[in-house]
Order: C-alpha cells, then structure tokens, then sequence
C-alpha cells in the first residue's frame, strides 16, 4: 500500500472537550504522582493538569481518526500499521479543570522515511475564550507503506533543540512499572488500545507481551524532571519532544537519564533519555524545555 503528501493541510473535524477534576486528578494518579498541584483542591489558584495530561485531551481524535478526516479517498487501511513515533508538546499554560477546549487539527506533514511513511497531525488546543492552552504534533510512524512523492509539511514542524551528544547522565532514576500499570493509564486516562492490556491481542500482533504505553512511560520522564529541575511546578514546563524507539515491558523497571542541560536566554532545555529493562532506549531525544 501506498500513500503521497497530497492530503497534507486537510483539517480534522474539531473537538469540543470539557475538562473535569476527575480526568486532570485520576491522570496524575495513573503517574503515582502526589504532587499537591494536581491534587490538592484547597490549595490558590486551584488544580493543574500534569503536562502530559494534553494527550488525553487529543486521544478521541487519534482513536476514532476515521471519523476526524473528512477526505474522501483518505487510504484509512494503511492506519492499522501505524504506531507513535514522534511527540512534541507546546504548552502555552496548564490545562485546568472546569476549562472548556476547542481541539483543532490538520494533517501537518507526510515524509518519506526509511522504515515506512510519517504521518504528523497537529492538534491546537484553544480555550472557551479562544486562547492557545496547548499545541501537539503527534507523528505515526506507517511501517513498510510507501511515500510515492518527496512528501510534504517537514517546514511546517516544530523543530526541538539537540542535545550535545553526552552520554553520561548528569542524574539517573529508576522507576518500578508494575506489572498493572498500563491497566492503571488505560482506566485513569481512557486512552484504550488492546497492546497494552490483551496479552491474546498483543502476542496476535507479533509483540512479546503487553507494553507499556509510550505517553505514560513519556509521563513518568516530565514527573522526574519537573519534580527535580522545575521544583515541582509543572507551570514552568514550556515544550516536551522526543522519539519513542523501544517497549517496555510491564513488571519491570525503566530508568529515567538526565543527560544534559541547557540555558537559552531565559529558558533551559533539559535533554533526557529513558532506558528500559535491556538497557535500549524506549524514549529517545527527549527534551523538556522548562519557561523561567
């Protein structure tokens, strides 16, 4: 199967979201993250949403995308090969509860690429008053379909900044990931894809067992970091990227690796990896850019 960039700038079907203290809490929960701000209602100013949260706001539109595209010669079939291969997270200002969000998105890019074809989507999160909450490009790797053009929309990407190239970790954390975990995400976020609970569907498909999901192992990263280089405050975190290059296999452990930092004006970009049981790289390139 084959696909060409002809149906980049196509826009989705808008979503409209509200968001409850429910959903912003039981996401923090999934994280095993206690951190008051997303769970003590008492405290000024109210709750936040961990900044990870913005995924599960988009999820219904990654999860029934056929009724989001309104192309008509759209080649849906090729999705059922697709798996999340690029995140990048702008957040403009926390997501909080009581917010009413207006999701907009597009077909932003399609690239050749050597294991297949990059779908990105990008998703513009607006409140009731028409204010940027968030923007995420979300980029589905299509393995082994074919990009019959040179593809189109790699301009129109964020492009997050690089890492010098370290390898040693200026910090490291290990973090349990029980063997309930993604069945914890999967309840606590309503993000639902049966790899990560069916162990049937999951070996039908050529993995070796359930895997934890790539934006809750991404998740855990943003906890470490915010917790130990922003204090806790999840306000100062102004972008997350990275690459999702390996599984992780629940009931095992992951370690979350610092690898640099970085000042840029009066911003500072916090360059990380995360490492699975095997010592492969499950999130690669990963970059939180925290604001002052």
């Amino acid at each position: 199967m084959d696909i060409d960039s002809r149906f980049v700038g196509s826009p989705l079907k808008p979503l409209d979201a509200r968001i409850t203290w429910r959903q912003t809490t039981n996401y923090a929960a999934a994280l095993d993250d206690a951190n008051p701000r997303y769970l003590d209602d008492s405290r000024p100013g109210g709750l936040v949403a961990p900044p990870m949260f913005a995924v599960a706001v988009t999820w219904p539109i990654s999860e029934r995308i056929r009724d989001f595209i309104e192309i008509p010669d759209f080649p849906f079939e090729i999705l059922a090969t697709q798996v999340h291969y690029t995140e990048h997270l702008a957040l403009h200002r926390p997501v909080r509860p009581d917010d009413r969000l207006t999701v907009r998105g597009r077909v932003a890019a399609i690239l050749p690429h050597k294991a297949g074809t990059l779908m990105v989507l990008r998703y513009e999160a607006q409140d009731q008053e028409g204010h940027p909450v968030f923007t995420e490009h979300i980029g589905g790797m299509m393995r082994g379909m074919r990009c019959t053009d040179a593809g189109a929309g790699a301009e129109t990407l964020p492009v997050p900044p690089v890492a010098a190239g370290a390898e040693a970790s200026l910090w490291e954390a290990p973090v349990a990931i029980p063997r309930s975990a993604p069945f914890v995400y999967d309840g606590c976020t309503n993000i639902h894809f049966p790899i990560h609970t069916s162990v049937t569907f999951a070996r039908q498909v050529g993995l070796p067992d359930i895997i934890h999901q790539g934006t809750a192992t991404l998740a855990l990263g943003v906890r470490e970091i915010t917790d130990r280089e922003a204090a806790g405050d999840p306000g100062r975190v102004g972008a997350i990227a990275c690459r999702f290059t390996g599984m992780v296999i629940p009931g095992s452990e992951i370690r979350v690796r610092l690898l640099e930092r970085r000042s840029d004006g009066d911003r500072t970009h916090l360059f990380f990896s995360i490492l699975n049981a095997e010592g492969k790289r499950a999130v690669s390139d990963g970059v939180v850019t925290l604001l002052p």
